[in-house]
């Protein structure tokens, strides 16, 4: 499991959006982002469908889940 807590592009409220990792300033889930990919969306087309999220934040997730999978592995 990725710990999204060191993750400077997203935050959680469990009063928004049923406490679910959102990006910064947005209620976009980041599981949107990795729904997305997985659907064959590219990283850019994702920032153009969710307004709100910058290419930095999607950027520094992809970052992110990239180090959790090396530290596990």
């Amino acid at each position: 499991m990725i710990d999204w807590s060191t993750c400077p592009a997203v935050e959680r409220d469990p009063a928004r959006v049923s406490g679910a990792w959102l990006f910064c300033g947005t209620r976009v889930p980041v599981a949107a982002l990795f729904e997305n990919l997985e659907d064959d969306a590219s990283v850019h087309q994702f920032v153009e469908w969710f307004p709100g999220v910058t290419m930095e934040q999607a950027r520094t997730v992809l970052e992110q889940s990239a180090r959790s999978a090396l530290a596990v592995a």
